[in-house]
């Protein structure tokens, strides 16, 4: 069942999402070559519960930490551990917040130190998919056109598009319906309408599209081993354009040039 939220209900999204957007902000600070990803875990942790807040993801089906964090060939769902970020790595932080009872969610692929140009690219590419899969949610298109635009953005640059994990509608709950694929065909998929709230987040390969879970039951890598982005937004459909409630904008400011 797709819940329409209110413009109440959606301003208390978009709290819980910018809250999630300064959180990122925090780590933007601090991601460089030398430190532990777990670091990076109880500092968003500890932002979040100063903010009034609870972490998102923290006890999520059993899941033991704020962040998901995962580096180079992981997609997603990543365990924060004592791995120490080298120079080269890229890590894609997927942080979640409830507050005032509704769910934020947002990722953003960081690179740490001197990245390979390659590299760089799929995350450029990865992450201009997001944008393109916003501007189709509008009311009146369907879940299909935002997955087609990411999809053959993405395929037509020679990457591919994992299918095992997709977007979601988000609310009171952090998983809601619809889910919301990285890819498929026009015109096919629920019917957007405005007031529907949902994450768009392109989980894209550097090579083969195939992955596997890691044994710890949560980390998805790529099963090439080769690397992987990944970019997510919570967003309301529109009438016109959908409006982004989740916010790039604080760690852009930290990153300053060093921004995808």
């Amino acid at each position: 069942m797709i819940f329409l939220k209110t413009e109440q209900e959606i301003s208390l999204l978009r709290e819980s999402n910018q809250l999630v957007g300064k959180t990122l902000g925090e780590l933007a600070k601090i991601i460089r070559p030398g430190i532990t990803t777990l670091y990076l875990d109880q500092i968003a942790e500890e932002f979040i519960r100063d903010n009034k807040a609870i972490p998102g993801f923290l006890g999520y089906n059993g899941f033991p930490y704020t962040l998901c964090v995962s580096v180079n060939e992981n997609v997603v769902h990543g365990f924060p551990s004592s791995y120490v970020l080298e120079d080269g790595d890229i890590v894609s932080i997927d942080c979640g917040t409830i507050l005032n009872g509704y769910y934020g969610d947002s990722a953003y692929t960081f690179c740490v130190g001197e990245v390979d140009n390659k590299i760089v690219k799929l995350l450029k590419a990865t992450k201009e998919s997001l944008y393109l899969g916003i501007e189709k949610a509008v009311e009146g298109n369907r879940i299909g056109d935002i997955g087609n635009s990411i999809q053959t953005y993405c395929e037509s640059k020679g990457y591919s598009v994992v299918r095992e994990l997709v977007g979601h509608g988000i609310g009171r709950k952090m998983h809601e319906d619809p889910e919301v694929p990285n890819y498929g065909r026009i015109g096919s998929g629920p019917l957007l309408k405005k007031g529907m709230v949902i994450a768009i987040e392109p989980m894209i390969c550097y090579g083969k599209r195939q992955v596997v879970i890691e044994k710890d039951g949560w980390t998805v890598r790529t099963k090439d081993r080769l690397p992987a982005a990944h970019f997510e937004h919570t967003i309301a459909i529109g009438a016109v354009k959908a409006e982004i409630l989740s916010s790039f904008e604080f760690l852009e400011k930290e990153l300053g040039e060093r921004a995808i």
